[in-house]
């Protein structure tokens, strides 16, 4: 039922409205990771705005084992590249801070700190950030808040994986990009052996409602329940002056 050429051409259509009406002129500016997500959204602006107006940020904290990839890429789309070694900015807040940080703090700063990186290049270059996340990990709450879930327009966040990765063989991308096995960076582990269940069960149980294992469909449930604040605006106290004793 996935019409991939239709909804990329409409994706393109829309990066290319989104500029007229938010920045008119102004360069995309993607991190750059290796894997497929920053590979297809930094593709699709390719094909939207066109290779000058695209800059892709490569931010490796210390050594990256999959450096190469995010270099292929940008030498295959033959945009603008920056490469930014973000290890000093991360030890810098880490050892500022007069106690030991939890492991999820520990996990999710560099994030962060890619985050701001981005925008830094971004108003220096007269660019908005693009947001490479997609509706599979951002369903289950696989994003940190104010890291890789932030910036200033997303094509992907309502395409799953198989989605995603059907736009990238479409746009020409090299499979190793496409088909990468993502990995966290971290742990050593895939983001399948961390959620508990494959992508593709992922996948077919947002668009279809359909999953034969009930053990995963209950973790699935029980993770977008949790991570739903993720995808909502900030709560913010409504006042309008009209309260009183």
């Amino acid at each position: 039922m996935f019409d991939v050429n239709a909804v990329k051409d409409a994706c393109v259509l829309w990066i290319r409205q989104f500029f007229e009406e938010n920045g008119k002129g102004c360069n995309a500016v993607v991190g750059i990771s290796g894997g497929k997500d920053s590979s297809v959204a930094a593709a699709l602006c390719v094909e939207a705005l066109g290779k000058e107006r695209v800059i892709g940020v490569l931010m490796p904290c210390g050594e990256q084992a999959d450096i190469d990839c995010a270099l292929a890429l940008v030498d295959h789309l033959e945009i603008r590249r920056y490469v930014v070694n973000i290890k000093d900015a991360v030890d810098g807040v880490t050892n500022a801070i007069p106690f030991e940080l939890s492991k999820q703090s520990t996990t999710n700063l560099p994030a962060r700190i890619r985050m701001a990186t981005l925008y830094a290049v971004a108003q220096s270059h007269n660019g908005r950030v693009v947001n490479t996340c997609n509706l599979s990990e951002d369903w289950v709450g696989y994003s940190t808040r104010y890291g890789d879930a932030a910036g200033d327009f997303s094509p992907l966040s309502r395409l799953t994986v198989t989605e995603v990765k059907a736009i990238g063989r479409l746009l020409g991308l090299p499979s190793f990009l496409v088909d990468k096995v993502p990995i966290d960076g971290l742990s050593g582990k895939t983001d399948e052996e961390n959620l508990g269940f494959t992508y593709a069960a992922l996948d077919r149980y947002i668009r279809e409602g359909v999953i034969d294992d009930e053990e995963a469909r209950a973790k699935i449930d029980r993770l977008h329940r949790l991570n739903l604040f993720k995808l909502q605006l900030m709560p913010v106290f409504e006042y309008n002056g009209d309260i009183k004793a």
